[in-house]
């Protein structure tokens, strides 16, 4: 089942600033954020230790169901304007998440793969036939 749909904001090396900042400005709660330093090394990208302070995944609480995420562009990729705010879709099973992914992907683009990482067992991103960037989360409870 779908759990949400939820705006993601991509920042270019601000996002801790960023997590700050909506943390204050909207009253929200933090809950949790995950630095490049969390994900398992990978000899194939590696990365500065500049780089590993850098965002991967923030997540706040706005009101009572409303969730704002936040990352940093992935490290040495180029931070596009008009790629900001991207939209992440929350499922609660795996196989949902396949399924949706794979619809969405039907004239569009695979940016990252369905995989686990550090806050999903499926996780991926995908740009549609219309140019909009969607990230799929799976949330296991």
């Amino acid at each position: 089942m779908i759990l949400g749909v939820h705006p993601y904001i991509i920042l270019d090396g601000k996002a801790k600033e960023a997590v700050k900042f909506y943390e204050n400005a909207l009253d929200a709660e933090n809950l949790g954020v995950q630095t490049y330093r969390d994900l398992p090394e990978n000899p194939e990208f590696p990365l500065s230790d500049e780089m590993k302070d850098l965002v991967v995944h923030a997540n706040l609480r706005v009101g009572k169901n409303t969730f704002l995420m936040l990352s940093d562009t992935f490290p040495d990729q180029p931070y596009q304007l008009g790629t900001q705010v991207t939209i992440a879709l929350m499922v609660n099973d795996v196989e949902k998440s396949k399924e949706v992914f794979e619809k969405l992907q039907d004239g569009g683009e695979v940016i990252l793969p369905l995989g686990e990482t550090p806050w999903s067992p499926s996780y991926g991103q995908v740009k549609d036939k219309f140019g909009i960037i969607w990230q799929i989360s799976t949330l296991v409870e």
